[in-house]
């Protein structure tokens, strides 16, 4: 079983992260007043979690899950996405995203989508222990 801890991040992203709350886009918000204290299945979802030298948008500790709310100019920035779920996912957190259009227009669908992701992702844990791989 690979040990969890506390995940590493830029000192410097602390600033941002506050900065990123206070602003939050109208999709962010609508997705958060469904996360927010363990509302969906029981589950704790922060905003704004630096993690590395990244931001996630929302993230469970308990599920190494994190969540990406992207707007339409991640269209172009698809590469980047991809590198930066690769670098998460190699210290075992698994990214899920969510365009804005997405979130406003079929909340039900995210919903389900959500919960879907969640219990495969719950069972994966369950199966493998899979805990944070730490850099030694």
């Amino acid at each position: 079983m690979k040990r969890r801890g506390i995940i590493p991040y830029d000192i410097r992203l602390t600033e941002k992260a506050q900065e990123n709350r206070k602003k939050e886009t109208p999709a962010e918000e609508k997705l958060w007043a469904i996360l927010r204290n363990k509302q969906f299945g029981g589950y704790k979802f922060i905003r704004q979690k630096p993690i590395k030298c990244f931001i996630l948008d929302f993230y469970c500790s308990k599920l190494l899950l994190g969540i990406e709310v992207d707007g339409s100019s991640h269209k172009d920035k698809k590469e980047y996405d991809d590198q930066r779920s690769s670098i998460l996912d190699q210290i075992g957190i698994k990214v899920i995203r969510f365009y804005n259009s997405e979130i406003e227009n079929n909340i039900e669908g995210v919903k389900s989508k959500l919960l879907k992701d969640i219990n495969q992702r719950q069972s994966f844990i369950n199966k493998t222990g899979h805990r944070i791989l730490l850099a030694s």
